[in-house]
């Protein structure tokens, strides 16, 4: 079996764009193939990542679309769904074509348009987001997505004793780190006060709890062994993906606070990478709430179950915490672009291992994490990257 390496990222800001998909992924494609050092001549396959632009711009059959954009027509395309772990799920089979050797060299990334620009104001995509709940069960009740995470942290704070101070906490690191990032959609500071004082979204999350609706595009390029080793830039390994799903809907989970999909694939992860979670020196993770990153923290094993709210509060997981979570500012500062938001978290780690991000640089990391989960917690996509700094 090949190994898979990354040997191009690029990115777009994530905030709002006016830009067409097209034209917005091609953006963040065209970075990721001049840092990997090659032209389009040289892509074999492309797998894409976007969740809704179906629903929310009339737009399908996309992958299609960008290739002959990019100038790509004529090779294999492929677009994946798989609700907020679109991209990540895209990535998991880009990899696997390139282990089994179907392919060399792939182009592989996401793209999403969810603010206004779509021509859907806050209540209509609000509406497009819930239909990754359950259709029968969940969606005719009316909750939305922070309904359904306030939910998991709820059941949380009651078997852990989990704080409102504590959330905010989480919140108060993202916005501070994502200050440190010049793609990031909020790159200012917040304070616990602000975050308390800001108005209820759905219990127990205020709206400052909560990541905004964004736009954007990431990409990288995955290549064989052989490639990487004949090009210039520097390449990270892939050398672990877990990919696991669990009960939909919301109230059958066994264990609401569990998050077993995460824990799951948490698992098939670290046992291909052959490492644990103390070996991992940076993450990004899914924190499209306050919670959501607390409930990841811990399924991913960095900190025990009922201390993932403790670890934001005593800088644990914060830049020169032991062990830095969401240095980008995460999906809660950076933005959350739906299809765009797995391969921007692999984006922000192979900068981190190659020693490329800056002021947020986590110093000597060789091991990185990224976790990315798809609607209540039912899809999760987690991928170990290895460098040599």
């Amino acid at each position: 079996m090949h190994q898979a390496h990354i040997v191009g990222v690029g990115m777009t800001d994530f905030g709002v764009h006016e830009t067409p998909l097209t034209e917005l992924f091609a953006a963040a494609a065209f970075d990721a193939l001049d840092d990997a050092g090659v032209g389009g001549e040289a892509i074999e396959s492309f797998y894409l990542g976007n969740a809704m632009s179906g629903q929310s711009e009339r737009d399908t059959h996309l992958a299609p679309t960008i290739a002959s954009h990019l100038g790509l027509a004529g090779i294999p395309c492929q677009r994946y769904e798989d609700a907020c772990a679109t991209s990540s799920n895209a990535f998991k089979h880009a990899v696997r074509a390139v282990e089994a050797g179907q392919h060399d060299v792939v182009l592989v990334g996401g793209v999403e348009r969810c603010t206004p620009t779509t021509g859907l104001e806050t209540p209509e995509m609000t509406s497009v987001f819930a239909s990754a709940s359950h259709r029968q069960y969940e969606q005719p009740t009316g909750i939305s997505f922070p309904g359904v995470f306030g939910l998991l942290t709820t059941r949380h704070m009651h078997e852990h004793g989990t704080t409102e101070e504590q959330l905010a906490a989480v919140a108060v690191k993202n916005h501070g780190h994502g200050t440190l990032n010049d793609r990031a959609q909020f790159g200012t500071e917040t304070t616990v006060e602000e975050v308390l004082d800001s108005p209820i979204v759905a219990t127990p999350f205020r709206l400052f709890d909560c990541c905004p609706f964004s736009d954007g595009a990431a990409a990288v390029v995955v290549a064989n062994e052989d490639v990487a080793a004949d090009m210039e830039a520097d390449s990270v390994a892939v050398t672990g993906i877990g990919h696991a799903t669990d009960v939909v809907p919301l109230a059958e989970k066994e264990d609401m606070t569990a998050t077993q999909s995460a824990r799951d694939a948490a698992t098939q992860a670290y046992e291909a990478a052959g490492i644990g979670p103390e070996d991992v020196d940076v993450a990004e993770v899914h924190d499209c709430f306050t919670g959501a990153e607390i409930l990841a923290i811990e399924a991913l094993g960095f900190v025990e179950d009922g201390e993932g709210g403790t670890a934001a509060v005593e800088g644990t997981t914060a830049l020169g915490g032991r062990i830095p979570v969401n240095p980008s500012g995460g999906l809660k500062a950076k933005g959350h672009p739906i299809g765009a938001t797995g391969i921007a978290q692999l984006v922000e780690l192979t900068e981190h291992l190659r020693g490329e991000a800056g002021e947020r640089q986590v110093e000597g990391a060789t091991h990185a994490l990224a976790h990315n989960l798809g609607g209540d917690a039912a899809t999760t996509v987690v991928s170990i990257l290895e460098g040599d700094a």
